[in-house]
């Protein structure tokens, strides 16, 4: 495994989310939304942005609690948990006032299934710091349900999906032993559906097509038939012995 981080347009976009809202006008909101897609690089450009600027960062589980959230909090701040949530906001809060470190929180959409989003509120009013929400496609419109924070948003930047160039920047990690031409490049873009993650597993597929050829390269005609990784569940297989007549969907089945 190489892990690293493609300098993508998703990147360079919640870095400047970032640095936009930290160095806003007194009096001006400190909150902003980064939203997107499941797969669009979200948490890889929250990593970025943590790095670059010492941003504490949690990243919310579906499981959670607001306790397990908070406890979270405190852990990744090197504060020690304690038992009550009200008093886990407080010591959050201060921490971030004293250090004036952004706070990012990532798959934000799930603290709103928990009605645990309030927490984020609260420990935004009591540092007045950089907080920064991160989560899927719906988020903004999820938000309306809670206007105190909707309304404490200085921005909403949407994800961008995975293009061309972004494409590029993701075969020198992926497909770094060949050189991947520009017809497969646009192929594998336009099967992804803007899925920087689906757009990197099929540049892996073309390097390992290409080394089990023996190539150093690869292009729309070594594809060739070979399937994309497009988000769509794989045909369902003629098993031997049985008729095409007899392959029913499961919910056909079930209604039957």
């Amino acid at each position: 495994m190489v892990p690293s981080i493609a300098p993508l347009r998703n990147v360079a976009a919640l870095t400047a989310l970032v640095e936009r809202v930290k160095e806003r006008t007194l009096g001006l909101p400190g909150m902003a939304t980064f939203y997107g897609p499941s797969g669009w690089g979200k948490t890889s450009a929250v990593t970025f942005a943590a790095n670059e600027y010492q941003a504490y960062c949690v990243e919310v589980k579906s499981c959670w609690t607001a306790s397990d959230f908070m406890q979270a909090c405190m852990t990744e701040m090197g504060l020690t948990p304690v038992r009550r949530i009200a008093h886990m906001v407080d010591q959050v809060g201060s921490h971030l006032a004293v250090t004036d470190r952004p706070f990012i929180v990532d798959d934000a959409q799930y603290l709103l299934k928990r009605n645990a989003i309030e927490l984020v509120r609260d420990i935004y009013e009591s540092c007045q710091t950089t907080v920064i929400l991160v989560g899927e496609e719906n988020l903004p419109q999820d938000l309306t349900r809670w206007e105190n924070i909707h309304n404490r948003q200085l921005a909403w930047e949407p994800a961008l999906a995975c293009n061309v160039s972004d494409a590029r920047e993701l075969a020198s990690i992926y497909a770094r032993s060949i050189t991947v031409h520009e017809d497969l490049l646009q192929a594998i873009v336009e099967a992804s559906g803007g899925s920087i993650r689906r757009v990197a597993t099929n540049l892996a597929t073309a390097q390992e097509a290409a080394r089990r050829a023996g190539r150093k390269d690869a292009d729309r005609a070594f594809w060739g038939d070979r399937a994309f990784a497009t988000g769509q569940p794989p045909v369902r297989r003629k098993l031997p012995g049985q008729s095409a007549s007899s392959i029913v969907p499961i919910e056909r089945r079930a209604r039957a």
